[in-house]
């Protein structure tokens, strides 16, 4: 994690860690869901919305159409929300359809499948397993890691196959389920084993007004100071964690007061990402993730509310299970624990608790959603700097080669210049970090300088 210390005891800590991978994207088209129109009713023509609209949306049907919802997600191909109705009443239908979203008639209720989850704790909290709801195929996609065989093997299966087919299935997924201390160059911390590693999630301001970060549970359970280096004296301490259980998630307090804490996330090469609000993860949406290991990578959400059951750390033949997570096929790799899943147009999504895999051959990866810790801590995104008006702010989904002046949020790159040449200026204006505004310039390789003016207010 790169960190630049500003005079005066102002210690400016950019959000999510270095070595970004180029920031290119590697986009996963969805599949077109099915759809189904039993009502004969004339249906107006769906939305085209972004994830963040789409999200909105699937919260304000939920509401409205109350045990017909079935659940939702994302057609990000076609930029529309899928929603799942249960009831074949027409009225339901076409209420989902004037709204905006394309409707899908289907078996399971909600309700069944929480049913279904519910089994699924009771008779099969086995280490190395997860689950959670696909509203894709309307089903519960349970997950074994390569640690369960044997006999935890035959029970998992049982119960799955003791569900029914339509309701639930099982598959394997490579590597171990496992939380993602060590190995990361963030944030650190020392203890009596040596050193912990993790990644900083978000910058917030905590309810009594003093700047702080937030990060994985799983990081502050194991340690309660931590440091920009790994050398270096504590800079902040762990005012609240949450691990195992309803969530993984700690927020952590900056010693100095006076710290500035910008609403960013640093993608590499100098580029950042301001946030600009706490959003909820919607099935299908593209993400991406920043950690301290890894770097930059993307990919989607593919499940809500997950449940994952961890091997204890401390206890051999124990379980840390944990609940409430997002699901994503984003990689993910030791030391990368706590770091930043957000949008690419600036919404923060989630931090980094856990998953399977490499970034080499893939795999999945739990967060806790942001929006959730926030309102466990009181917390509020943003800090007290008014670095996300910065000029120079990067497009996460854009190769290095057009990068340039910040081309997402303060301005746009020169589409005729040459690959040699291509530069750009830009402004921006940054209201969730501290109402900011400034310019920015910025080259080829993404690099770029900004300079803003300030004040101290902030909202969520």
């Amino acid at each position: 994690m790169s960190h630049k210390r500003i005079p005066k005891r102002k210690a400016a800590v950019a959000v999510g860690g270095v070595a970004a991978l180029g920031a290119a994207a590697f986009l996963l088209p969805m599949a077109n869901a099915s759809q189904d129109n039993a009502s004969g009713a004339t249906a107006s023509a769906p939305k085209t919305l972004k994830a963040t609209g789409a999200s909105d949306l699937a919260a304000q049907l939920q509401q409205s159409l109350g045990q017909a919802f079935a659940g939702s997600y994302y057609d990000s191909a076609k930029q529309q929300l899928v929603v799942n109705v249960v009831n074949g009443d027409s009225n339901v239908i076409v209420q989902a359809q004037k709204a905006g979203a394309v409707v899908r008639q289907v078996q399971n209720s909600t309700k069944d499948l929480q049913a279904v989850a519910q089994t699924l704790k009771t008779k099969a909290t086995i280490p190395g397993t997860a689950w959670a709801v696909d509203p894709k195929t309307n089903k519960v996609v349970v997950s074994a890691d390569s640690t369960v065989t044997g006999t935890k093997w035959d029970t998992l299966q049982s119960t799955v196959r003791s569900l029914g087919s339509n309701m639930a299935t099982l598959k394997k997924s490579s590597g171990a389920f496992k939380t993602l201390v060590s190995g990361g160059d963030a944030i650190f911390s020392q203890v009596q084993n040596g050193t912990v590693r993790c990644s900083l999630g978000f910058n917030v301001t905590a309810s009594d007004g003093s700047p702080a970060f937030l990060t994985a549970g799983h990081c502050g359970v194991a340690a309660k100071d931590w440091s920009d280096s790994e050398t270096g004296q504590p800079i902040a301490t762990v005012d609240q964690a949450q691990f195992p259980g309803n969530g993984d998630f700690s927020l952590v307090k900056y010693n100095d007061a006076t710290t500035q804490a910008p609403s960013e996330v640093n993608t590499g090469n100098g580029q950042t990402v301001a946030i600009n609000q706490a959003v909820d993860a919607t099935v299908g949406e593209t993400v991406f993730r920043m950690g301290s290991t890894t770097g930059l990578h993307d990919g989607q959400v593919t499940g809500l509310d997950a449940t994952v059951n961890f091997q204890s750390e401390t206890d051999p033949n124990g379980v840390d299970t944990v609940t409430g997570l997002i699901q994503t096929n984003v990689c993910a790799e030791a030391g990368d624990s706590g770091g930043s899943l957000f949008t690419q147009d600036g919404g923060a999504v989630g931090m980094t608790s856990g998953g399977s895999g490499d970034c080499t051959a893939g795999g999945e990866t739990f967060f806790q959603p942001v929006t959730a810790a926030l309102q466990a801590t009181g917390a509020t995104l943003g800090g007290g700097a008014g670095a996300a008006g910065a000029g120079a702010s990067a497009d996460p989904s854009a190769t290095a080669g057009d990068q340039a002046g910040g081309n997402q949020i303060g301005g746009t790159a020169d589409p005729s210049a040459t690959a040699g040449d291509q530069s750009g200026t830009g402004t921006g204006t940054g209201d969730q970090s501290g109402a900011g505004t400034g310019t920015g310039t910025g080259d080829q390789s993404g690099a770029g300088t900004a300079t803003g003016t300030e004040n101290s207010s902030s909202s969520n």
